[in-house]
């Protein structure tokens, strides 16, 4: 008889502020669990045919949440897969709910100052084109912080180690999530 762990491995989304590194060490967590990966911001540039700074100058930020919620809804349902979701996707109580029940949900936690240092010469973040970036940073870590923690079902802070090194903790964090309940479901 197989354990059944194995057979019901469940899928991986990334949550955190824009510049953790939900991309870089998302792609890599994929390669180790052997799932695909997907970025929701990737997502709906494709569907668009546009980028974010321009959905966020002609729709809005609104117009942009509502195609982020349309992403989220139809990539959660896949099976084997890693997600990484937009910094602001745990705006909407609708997404969170159902990354939550889809899924492993993993905050990538990040200092505000290593977020700035990350992203200082990304010229296609929208919500950056401010005259203090670094307030900015500051001011949208600490709004969304409890909305990442209350999605969340393990926190992961990325720091200065290879993103390799970092998919390979999250990869253990969420194995051992899951040995728990495969081991309560036996007879």
């Amino acid at each position: 008889m197989h354990n059944g762990a194995m057979a019901t491995k469940p899928n991986v989304f990334l949550v955190g502020m824009m510049g953790s590194g939900k991309t870089t060490i998302g792609r890599q967590l994929a390669a180790l669990l052997h799932f695909d990966f997907h970025d929701t911001d990737q997502i709906v540039e494709e569907r668009a045919g546009a980028d974010i700074a321009w959905i966020f100058d002609r729709e809005g930020e609104d117009g942009f949440r509502d195609r982020e919620q349309l992403a989220i809804d139809e990539v959660t349902a896949m099976t084997d897969v890693v997600v990484a979701t937009g910094g602001g996707a745990v705006l909407r109580d609708l997404n969170r709910q159902r990354l939550r029940a889809r899924g492993t949900v993993v905050y990538l936690s990040a200092p505000p100052a290593l977020i700035l240092e990350r992203t200082r010469r990304d010229r296609h973040r929208p919500l950056l084109k401010v005259e203090d970036v670094e307030q900015r940073i500051a001011t949208l870590s600490q709004q969304r912080e409890s909305l990442y923690r209350a999605a969340a079902h393990v926190v992961v802070a990325t720091d200065r180690r290879p993103a390799r090194a970092i998919a390979a903790s999250v990869a253990q964090r969420v194995a051992a999530l899951a040995r728990p309940r495969a081991e309560t479901a036996r007879p």
